[in-house]
């Protein structure tokens, strides 16, 4: 079947973006010429045709995506959810032989994983054309035909066809990247924000890998960052205008010429590699100049500039060396860029209260999943009072915090009447054709919405409010009480208590108390008393004392590596004779004299001290006795 991706010339259309900066899209966007422009949360709503289609992929620099819905709907569960998605007409969007993708967003109670919807959006997709085709078109995780977005928020879901394909971010310029680059878009609207389109120059002392560089050389020159890309998704479409899209891909007639100059800088010689051959594949090597040495070794700044930088968040660094970073940061923009205004992205609280400088405008702004803050610094040369005097000011009136703009949230209303919008239109519109699909396809399931739904409410639940529910109260619980109860109390419980327990007590445990017990007292125990203990007493520890002893002492020999002549001299402590004096006896192993220095030095010369007390100490005894007798 030919694949028809029919547009009306004006449809509705999504730019996605990160929080913070979707009042700098919708001024792309209506700088481009869309119309209704709305602002949502991270997402900006428009209307357009093809060539508003394909200048949003091509020039927006805020936008991570551009999304066309195709169907709005209200499921409550996954099942609602795979019924609707089967019933689309996908055979106008892609054909059996095509491949898909499919993203999910989810922000719903009732849809708790993303990948389930997934699966369930695959599925409803797959079983469709299975219904009409007997096969299935092929999912593609990469480079598919069709990508397709699904988004729930609560019960509503939305349906998009994904025109972009690989996110806008991703330009197409960058070769390298450091550790935790910047995100293009992030820079982008950063650099929009502060409100610079290229009136001054532009100074970025902690480029990294060159984001901030390259996309503030793009909007000085504005130079579509579109022109990088190899491809877009919405090229793989059917209706896809080659010759419209060439025609604004060569159209150069916006770009202007950039009277300034972009200056950037970084401590690591890598990182400004990879700065200058991003710069290079971007072809704006012409307006910037790059160097590498410390921010703090900055002697002098270009007249009339504005310096916007993202330093390091102090994840490779210690806390310390971190917040003296920030020390260096604000006495280098006090003492050398005096009249700049300077834009910081930072994280912590503490690190901005480091540079000592306060602050003209804190603006909250996600990086990635961190929760970072922009903030500007108004600096001068001189006292505050003096600059105020001369009519200066630190604050920025001018910058756009967004805090007026409204987010417009549709109320059920609103909802229904935008589903009917899609589900009404022409695309969706053909109602004889998908009545015999329907039947064509399932049979059953149709006589049960129509039929079996309604017989339920009008006929079962009436019959059995009136003579269900009475018949149950009267008849059925009073039998119950009076009969059943009645014989369980009465026979059971009374045979149980006569006869049972009565023959357990007596038969079961006289028997075990009589013979067990008295045959394990007279004749094991007594035999274990008698033959064992004493065979171990006499005989075994015997034995040990005398053979095994002193045959280890007899045996040892002290091992010595140099060759020397083994002395053996025995050891020698003094006991009592049978008349009582002192005397020494040879008792022990065979030792040499130098066994001092063979083992432990400490204990051993302490052993002979004591042995040599303990001779004198009975020597002067016997002379005692000797003069007294």
């Amino acid at each position: 079947m030919e694949k028809d991706i029919r547009m009306e010339n004006t449809f509705q259309m999504v730019a996605k973006t990160f929080k913070g900066l979707e009042e700098v899209l919708r001024d792309e966007l209506i700088a481009l010429g869309a119309q209704n422009v709305e602002i949502g949360q991270r997402m900006v709503s428009f209307e357009g045709g093809l060539e508003m289609l394909y200048k949003a992929n091509l020039c927006c620099r805020t936008a991570l995506r551009i999304l066309k819905p195709i169907v709005k709907f209200t499921a409550s569960n996954p099942d609602e959810l795979y019924d609707e998605v089967r019933d689309i007409e996908w055979e106008k969007y892609m054909g059996v032989d095509s491949t898909f993708s499919i993203d999910s967003t989810v922000n719903s109670a009732d849809f708790t994983h993303s990948k389930f919807v997934t699966y369930r959006v695959k599925d409803g997709i797959a079983d469709h054309f299975t219904d009409l085709y007997g096969r299935r078109p092929s999912i593609r995780l990469t480079g598919a035909d069709l990508m397709l977005n699904v988004h729930i928020f609560e019960n509503r879901v939305t349906i998009s066809l994904d025109s972009s394909g690989e996110p806008l971010n991703q330009r197409g310029y960058r070769i390298e990247s450091t550790k935790a680059p910047l995100n293009e878009v992030l820079a982008a609207g950063i650099i929009m924000k502060t409100g610079w389109r290229g009136d001054s120059n532009f100074v970025d002392p902690m480029c990294g890998s060159g984001t901030f560089l390259v996309e503030a050389a793009l909007i000085a020159a504005n130079i579509n960052p579109g022109i990088y890309r190899d491809s877009f998704a919405f090229e793989r479409w059917d209706n896809f205008d080659r010759e419209l899209f060439e025609s604004l891909y060569n159209d150069d007639s916006g770009e202007r010429e950039f009277k300034f100059r972009i200056f950037g800088g970084d401590i690591d010689p890598e990182a400004v590699a990879i700065a200058r051959a991003n710069i290079k594949r971007a072809r704006v090597d012409g307006m910037v100049e790059l160097v590498c040495k410390p921010f703090e070794e900055w002697e002098t700044a270009p007249e009339s500039g504005i310096l916007i930088t993202n330093p390091p968040y102090g994840e490779r660094l210690k806390s310390d060396d971190i917040l003296d970073m920030y020390r260096r940061i604000g006495t280098e923009l006090k003492q050398v860029f005096k009249g700049y205004h300077a834009w910081i992205l930072g994280y912590e609280d503490e690190h901005f209260t480091s540079i000592g400088l306060k602050p003209s405008v804190k603006f909250p702004i996600l990086n990635g999943a961190l929760e970072c803050s922009l903030r500007e610094y108004v600096l001068f040369d001189g006292k505050y009072n003096e600059f105020k005097a001369e009519g200066g000011s630190v604050r920025n009136e001018e910058f756009d915090r967004g805090d007026r703009t409204k987010v417009k949230h549709l109320s059920d209303r609103e909802w229904e009447r935008e589903t009917r919008k899609f589900s009404d239109n022409k695309d969706r519109g053909e109602r004889p054709e998908r009545k015999r699909f329907e039947r064509r396809r399932d049979d059953d399931r149709k006589d049960f919405r129509r039929d079996d739904r309604k017989d339920f409410r009008r006929d079962d639940r009436k019959d059995f409010r009136r003579d269900d529910r009475k018949d149950f109260r009267r008849d059925d619980r009073k039998d119950f009480r009076r009969d059943d109860r009645k014989d369980f109390r009465r026979d059971d419980r009374k045979d149980f208590r006569r006869d049972d327990r009565k023959d357990f007590r007596r038969d079961d445990r006289k028997d075990f108390h009589r013979d067990d017990r008295k045959d394990f007292r007279r004749d094991d125990r007594k035999d274990f008393r008698r033959d064992d203990r004493k065979d171990f007493r006499r005989d075994d520890r015997r034995d040990d004392r005398r053979d095994d002893r002193k045959d280890f002492r007899r045996e040892y020999k002290p091992r010595f590596g140099d060759g020397r002549q083994e002395t053996e001299q025995r050891h020698k402590a003094p006991r009592r004779d049978e008349t009582g004096t002192y005397k020494i006896f040879n008792n022990g192993p065979t030792l040499p004299e130098s066994s001092a220095t063979v083992f432990s030095a400490v204990p051993i010369r302490s052993r002979r001290s004591f042995l040599q007390k303990i001779r004198d100490k009975h020597a002067g005894e016997n002379e005692i006795k000797e003069q007294e007798g």
